[in-house]
């Protein structure tokens, strides 16, 4: 049976939507939880929002007469896409140019590298609230940034970083969590 009230949209939690910390932190498990100390909030997120793609590659086995009897799975990937519109935001140059990079910072003097040192493993965290007020975190345990898109410097457009983090496995085998709870 159709439920009206199961029809959703997601705005970001006031104060924060994605934040990433470092592996050795303590996930968390609930919709609801505090975060606890170390997790980095990245600030405002551009008004795409945040893309999921759960993408499975299958092998398809045809048969003599050529009927398709099977389907395997050779790959699955599970990518998160969103861009990052505090450019001066250290939480987002320490994300998408590695820790060691990034020294000092707006008031003292910031500098910021790039090179191609291999960027960190993190766990990232996506907070939004859904229509009714219900809150939905996503949970990537072990999430790495695999592709920065091109920056553009313009005058009628903000400077951000879209980047992509892959989500990988975690001991489960479960590449990313979700938590939902009506408030």
């Amino acid at each position: 049976m159709a439920t009206v009230a199961n029809v959703s949209a997601g705005k970001p939690r006031v104060g924060g939507a994605v934040y990433w910390g470092a592996m050795t932190l303590t996930a968390p498990t609930s919709a609801d939880a505090t975060l606890p100390a170390g997790f980095n909030d990245v600030g405002y997120i551009s008004d795409a929002g945040v893309t999921n793609a759960n993408t499975r590659t299958n092998e398809s086995v045809k048969a003599w007469g050529g009927d398709e009897v099977l389907n395997m799975q050779t790959e699955y990937t599970d990518h998160y896409t969103f861009t990052m519109i505090e450019m001066l935001n250290t939480n987002v140059l320490k994300a998408v140019r590695g820790e060691d990079n990034v020294e000092g910072d707006l008031t003292t003097g910031l500098h910021v590298k790039a090179n191609s040192k291999e960027l960190e493993n993190h766990i990232w965290v996506i907070d939004q609230i859904l229509t009714g007020g219900v809150l939905s975190r996503f949970v990537i345990p072990d999430g790495k940034i695999i592709e920065i898109a091109e920056v553009t410097f313009a005058d009628n457009s903000a400077v951000g970083y879209q980047v992509t983090v892959a989500a990988r496995p975690d001991a489960g085998g479960d590449s990313h969590h979700e938590y939902y709870k009506s408030a």
